[in-house]
C-alpha cells in the first residue's frame, strides 16, 4: 500500500507541477510572441491555438491523475485503511473540477476556435475562458491541499 501512495504523491506533484508550468511559464510566452520575436509573427487567436495545443495535451496528466486519486480513495475507504474525510472530499472536488476542466470548458474553447477568430472575441467565449481559468486554480488547490494531507498522513 506504501508504494501506491508514493505514486499517488508523485502523480498529485505532477499534475499540479504541470498546470503550474501551463499558466506561468508556457502562457506568457505563446501569447506574447512579440517578446521574442518581433511584432507580428503570431495573432492572439493563433497564440489561442497553440495554447489549446498544450492543455490537451496536459488534460491526460490531469486526467489520469484525477482517475488515480478517486480510486485510492474509494480503495482506501472500502478497506478502512488510512481512511481520511478530508482526503476523500478533495479527491471528489479534483473529480468534478477535472471532470469540468475536460468535458465542458476543453470543448467549448476548443469548438470556438474551430468556428475561428471572431468567435473567440465575443462575451460567452471570454466568460467561459474566465470560468475555466478559476477551475483550474481551485483544482491547484484542491491537488496542493491532497497533497499535502496525503503526504502529512502518510507520515504517521
Amino acid at each position: 500500500m506504501r508504494s501506491f501512495m508514493v505514486i499517488y504523491l508523485v502523480m498529485l506533484g505532477i499534475a499540479i507541477g504541470v498546470e503550474i508550468a501551463a499558466g506561468a511559464f508556457i502562457a506568457p510566452v505563446i501569447f506574447f510572441p512579440q517578446k521574442y520575436l518581433g511584432e507580428g509573427v503570431l495573432s492572439h487567436f493563433q497564440s489561442g491555438i497553440l495554447m489549446t495545443q498544450v492543455f490537451l495535451k496536459m488534460n491526460l496528466v490531469i486526467g489520469f491523475a484525477a482517475l488515480y486519486s478517486i480510486i485510492y480513495e474509494v480503495q482506501v475507504f472500502m478497506m478502512r485503511k488510512n481512511y481520511d474525510f478530508l482526503s476523500f472530499f478533495l479527491s471528489l472536488v479534483i473529480v468534478v473540477g477535472t471532470g469540468l476542466f475536460l468535458f465542458y470548458y476543453t470543448p467549448f474553447i476548443v469548438h470556438a476556435q474551430q468556428l475561428g477568430a471572431m468567435e473567440t472575441t465575443t462575451e460567452a467565449f471570454a466568460s467561459m475562458h474566465k470560468q475555466s481559468e478559476w477551475v483550474m486554480k481551485a483544482l491547484m488547490v484542491a491537488q496542493f491541499g491532497l497533497f499535502i494531507r496525503r503526504g502529512w498522513l502518510s507520515q504517521k
